[in-house]
């Protein structure tokens, strides 16, 4: 049953490639759809291969040390997924149930990255970087909580990933936003920021509910068994705080455009609902149900506050990515505090600290190495036709494109 309900919980996190798909192709202009398409089944497939190969074994290998995991390959004989977890001595769920679970949460953080640089990255630059992110960074800051390192020493506490996946993939977007630079057009020379609307918002409201729909998925097999009396009642529990999350989050964020700027803002809504779950991420089975809504309320205003923001600073986001999974996973993890009384604050900072600089600065050398070497921009006259014809030679609407 809990090697079961572990699968299927994971299935619905795979389904969450399909919300973040339909997300970016609808906040996307129409001459970029198809390169955020292949993007994504990309980076899905290209996270599977990777965490087969060396990522699972990084992330939850015998380390060196408390600091520096050990590197082995998944397909070595001596260390298979094969055979059972245990805990207290009891048998309850497959190992490779555990793989499959734990690779599609790389892919999600994977997935982060894709809204942020979309529209003028060159598609192979993403890709390779998505070799580097899934296969080695994530893998490397993860085992140093969830693979029993030295955050984990310290009491830091993020149950199903706000900081460890959320974070660390809004850090490796804003290093490769800052080197990549803002889409033409977005930020004028007088200070001005100029609004480039998605093509597809029902395609991009259809993204955020699938996204909400596989949380349940991602938080929820979070428990990792649900066999018991306890764990049943858990899961539950989750469930319900996670929906609520993201409800405060959605009512939060359109009230909050409806003050800021007079207008009832849906793409400010649509980020409200992730900035919710992300925010509940790290502790969704501790807050009773009134102060899990709460922690989507404030996820809900401050993702507002940081798109707002980045733009000021011309920090040009598409999808809303950095501040939706990062200024919301930052909150998430400190909201832990509110309802979890194993936590300190020691421990949160720590954590937030550690996955901040390493992944953004590991990130940040690895997009400089990519930028140097193959480039990491399509040119001004690729991005002019749009990334679809100049990356993938097709058109997603073609019936709609003036010839």
């Amino acid at each position: 049953m809990d090697t079961f309900y572990f699968l299927v919980s994971g299935v619905l996190v795979m389904w969450m490639a399909a919300g973040f798909t339909m997300l970016e192709a609808g906040l996307v202009r129409s001459k970029s759809t198809v390169e955020i398409l292949t993007k994504n089944i990309g980076l899905y497939s290209t996270a599977c291969i990777m965490y087969m190969l060396v990522g699972y074994q990084i992330m939850y290998g015998e380390g060196l040390n408390s600091f520096i995991p050990g590197f082995g390959f998944f397909l070595d004989p001596d260390n298979s997924v094969e055979g059972v977890i245990t805990s207290g001595g009891d048998d309850y769920y497959s190992k490779s149930a555990d793989f499959f679970f734990q690779v599609v949460f790389v892919a999600t953080a994977m997935s982060i990255v894709s809204g942020a640089v979309a529209e003028r990255m060159k598609l192979w630059a993403f890709l390779l970087f998505a070799v580097v992110m899934t296969g080695f960074i994530y893998p490397f800051q993860a085992y140093w909580s969830w693979g029993g390192g030295f955050l984990d020493g310290l009491g830091f506490s993020d149950y199903a990933g706000s900081g460890i996946v959320h974070l660390s993939g809004a850090m490796a977007a804003l290093a490769g936003v800052l080197l990549l630079g803002a889409r033409r057009g977005k930020y004028g020379s007088g200070g001005q920021i100029n609004a480039l609307p998605g093509a597809n918002l029902p395609l991009a409201t259809l993204g955020v509910f699938i996204l909400w729909m596989g949380w349940f998925g991602f938080n929820g097999g979070s428990e990792l068994k649900v066999s018991d009396v306890d764990s049943a009642n858990a899961v539950a529990m989750v469930f319900v705080n996670t929906n609520l999350s993201a409800a405060g989050g959605v009512v939060a964020a359109l009230l909050a455009s409806r003050l800021m700027f007079g207008k009832t803002d849906l793409t400010m809504g649509l980020n409200g609902a992730i900035a919710g779950l992300v925010s509940i991420t790290a502790s969704p089975h501790t807050p009773d149900p009134w102060l899990a809504m709460l922690i989507g309320v404030v996820g809900g205003v401050l993702v507002v506050l940081s798109i707002v923001a980045l733009d000021r600073m011309r920090i040009d986001d598409p999808a809303g990515a950095i501040s939706a999974h990062g200024t919301a996973g930052i909150w998430g993890v400190m909201a832990v505090l509110l309802s979890n009384s194993e936590a300190t604050l020691i421990g949160q900072l720590a954590g937030l600290g550690a996955i901040i600089g390493f992944v953004f600065s590991l990130s940040l050398i690895f997009w400089l190495l990519i930028k140097v070497t193959m480039g990491i921009r399509i040119s001004q006259e690729e991005e002019h036709l749009g990334a679809d014809v100049s990356e993938c030679g097709l058109e997603a609407y073609p019936e709609f494109t003036n010839k």
